[in-house]
């Protein structure tokens, strides 16, 4: 049960002072509180009407004293995580492992196909590899026992050979997600990523282009060597959503430029859909339900929609010094993203300088001038905050577990969330 999960990742101290509190405000014995149900709109796996959105209903505690206990048990064992708990230190034998794999995967005959293809993997700069953290840990918080109807012959606990299986995953995930940042910054005309020059800069268009489709090549082997029918399905799908999600910004109309709905499907498939469906992936390996396997699905999905909006405050908030990049990127090559539609929101005649395309340097000013007078910026925060909180009820309501490096896993997993949010770079 989510309350007493809840209970268990607090110290004891903190556990005594909520149940004395819990006990000074019980409710009346004759009274009978019944679960409310609330409504988020979040996007859904499933396509309607040509869209990835939906209504779908969580239900929470039904008795108000209980959502302010939920509150501040959330907040307590956030506190508690932060000082326990570091998510990338968990997995980092294995991260290592995974890098040095991964630059023996991205080998090639051709020497400066080899250079390219090994360019973002090489010691310094691999990045923050949040998505082999995430998918590492998930393996390990869904390291519970299998219900009866489950394949008989997926072991009941994590073998070697489904970790190893699992691992594949991540790799093939960080492929696809480096191919698509060659192929980004192509598009884009960028000269930085990561710190450094960008492949395009130092090698040229034609070569970052083949780089990515390298590596995408090489996370296609990797994926027809599990042998899992599913799961390359669920990742022939992503590469999908990745090139569906950049057409969509290219093509955009004006009424699009300046549709939230429009912004956050595109975002769903540029940077959601992988981490969302590795997720899911992850799940399906280990042999879970598919009740399961969509909690999974939900964490990744909402925890890269905060991951991305936070990235879209910090093109606007940050330097090119702490991002690796340049900094009001998306605004000057005319990319729309939640901080400007939020601000158009308050300021509506913001609408028709977006809508004439901001090639003008004197409408981008205009454009970040009235952003600064406006809410945009928090809004975006506390949208990515609402997708991040309903990440965190994923993974509480995973079915239980007292094994303490499930327990621990999913503790690292609803920590990211607060990283993805709190991050400045």
């Amino acid at each position: 049960m989510l309350f007493s999960r809840g209970f268990s990742r607090l110290p004891k101290a903190s556990f005594n002072r909520c149940s004395k509190w819990l006990l000074s405000h019980r409710p009346h014995p004759h009274r009978q509180d019944h679960h409310h149900r609330h409504r988020y709109f979040v996007l859904s796996p499933t396509h309607r009407n040509g869209w990835v959105f939906g209504c779908r209903e969580i239900y929470s505690w039904g008795s108000p004293f209980l959502n302010g206990v939920r509150h501040q048990i959330h907040q307590e064992s956030s506190s508690l995580a932060e000082e326990q708990l570091d998510p990338f230190s968990l997995v980092a034998d294995e991260l290592s492992l995974l890098a040095d794999r991964l630059r023996s995967m991205v080998v090639a005959e051709v020497p400066k196909l080899a250079s390219a293809a090994e360019y973002f993997f090489k010691m310094g700069v691999e990045g923050k590899r949040f998505r082999p953290t995430v998918l590492l840990l998930m393996a390990t918080a869904l390291n519970m026992p299998l219900p009866r109807s489950a394949p008989a012959e997926v072991p009941e606990t994590l073998s070697t050979e489904l970790r190893t299986r699992q691992q594949c995953i991540a790799e093939i995930t960080e492929m696809i997600h480096v191919a698509s940042l060659l192929h980004d910054d192509v598009l884009d005309d960028a000269e930085k990523r990561r710190g450094i020059g960008s492949l395009n800069f130092v090698m040229g268009n034609k070569v970052a282009v083949l780089a990515g489709d390298f590596l995408l090549s090489r996370a296609c082997v990797a994926l027809a060597s599990l042998k899992n029918t599913e799961v390359v399905s669920l990742l022939a799908t992503v590469v999908e959503h990745l090139v569906t999600g950049e057409t969509m910004q290219m093509t955009s109309t004006s009424e699009q430029r300046v549709s939230m709905e429009y912004y956050l499907q595109k975002t769903y498939y540029k940077t959601a859909s992988l981490i969302s469906n590795s997720c899911k992936a992850i799940a399906l390996l280990s042999g879970q339900t598919a009740e399961v396997s969509m909690l999974a699905f939900e964490y990744g999905k909402n925890l890269g929609l905060a991951f991305q909006l936070i990235d879209d405050v910090l093109d606007f908030t940050g330097t090119s010094a702490s991002l690796g990049k340049g900094s009001l990127s998306d605004i000057r090559h005319g990319i729309i993203t939640a901080p400007i539609l939020f601000a158009i929101e308050e300021f509506p005649q913001l609408d028709a300088i977006v809508k004439r395309g901001l090639d003008k340097p004197a409408d981008i000013d205009l454009a970040l001038d009235y952003l600064g007078k406006s809410h945009g910026i928090q809004k975006t925060r506390e949208l990515a905050a609402k997708h991040a909180n309903l990440a965190a009820e994923a993974i509480d309501s995973l079915p239980e577990s007292d094994v303490e490096d499930v327990v621990r896993s999913r503790r690292a997993l609803i920590d990211l969330t607060q990283r993805v949010i709190t991050r400045t770079k």
